[in-house]
Parts: structure tokens; sequence; C-alpha cells
């Protein structure tokens, strides 16, 4: 991990992004990989609704692509995974065998997180991996985000 890196700079490029799902329907959510360096490895939306993949979350697609750029094959070893919303059981389990080395998040997501509010996937101690985690990194900004795209799509329900 890059010594001092700018985490509300990391959730300020997925925030960038999440822009791009909202044009296909999709929640948008956005993810980046980042090398220990600092430099960026890989950047993904959800694209669930325009690939008709339950699995298309932005943490699968860019660890995906990450690990496709890294010297390591599929270890993502001392790179940080920076994510608007707190990732999900499948993501969070996905940053683990990915070996992510931390994980940073803007929102919680009280509902189906799982790196600290519903569960804690990443830090279970039975674990051989544990990555440090930061949440609500810009978190009121990143809950914007979710809470406008389901404004504009279900006017009649309140959040």
């Amino acid at each position: 991990m890059k010594p001092g890196a700018d985490l509300a700079g990391y959730v300020r490029r997925a925030m960038a992004a999440a822009a791009g799902a909202a044009a296909s329907g999709d929640v948008p959510i956005g993810a980046v990989v980042f090398g220990p360096d600092g430099a960026e490895l890989a950047a993904a939306h959800n694209a669930r609704e325009a690939l008709g993949d339950p699995t298309a979350h932005a943490e699968i697609i860019a660890l995906r692509a990450a690990a496709r750029v890294c010297d390591d094959g599929w270890r993502l070893t001392g790179c940080t995974l920076a994510v608007t919303l707190e990732p999900c059981t499948m993501c969070a389990g996905a940053a683990v065998l990915a070996r992510v080395d931390r994980v940073v998040f803007g929102a919680w997501e009280p509902k189906t997180g799982a790196v600290g509010s519903l569960w804690d996937v990443v830090r279970d101690r039975r674990l051989t991996h544990r990555p440090e985690v930061v949440g609500g990194v810009l978190a009121d900004e990143c809950a914007a985000l979710v809470a406008d795209f389901f404004r504009e799509r279900r006017p009649d329900r309140h959040l």
C-alpha cells in the first residue's frame, strides 16, 4: 500500500466510475482497484442489468480486470479496492480471495453490507487473509448517488 494514500481521492474515482451504471439502468456503484504504488489498475461500475449477470457487481468486474494486468496473476497483494458502497458478501469474499490489502468504501449498507454493517466477512478471524477496512469515506456523497437513483425510479416510495 502506498503510504499516505489519498483515500478520499480513491473513493472520488470510484464515484466517477459509478456514473456509467445509471445509463444502463444499473444501480450506480463504482469500484476501482489501485496498485501498491497507488496507480489505478482497473475501474468498473455495476453491470447486472447491462450484462444480465447477477455477479456483475462493480467490485467483481474491477477485481477481474485488475487481476488481468497484475504481475501476480489473480493475487492483488498490496492493492486497495475502493468502492462507493459497502461490499456485499459476494464482493467481500472476492476481495479476500483476491488478497487485496485494503477495502475502502463510501456509504455504509445496513441491508446487505458485509464489511461491518450486517456481516463482517473480511475480518473473520478464521480466514487466512483479512484486509484492512476503511469505511465511511465521503459517505454522504456516495449514499446520495444510490438514493437519487432510486428516488428517480421509485418516487412514491421512501428510502
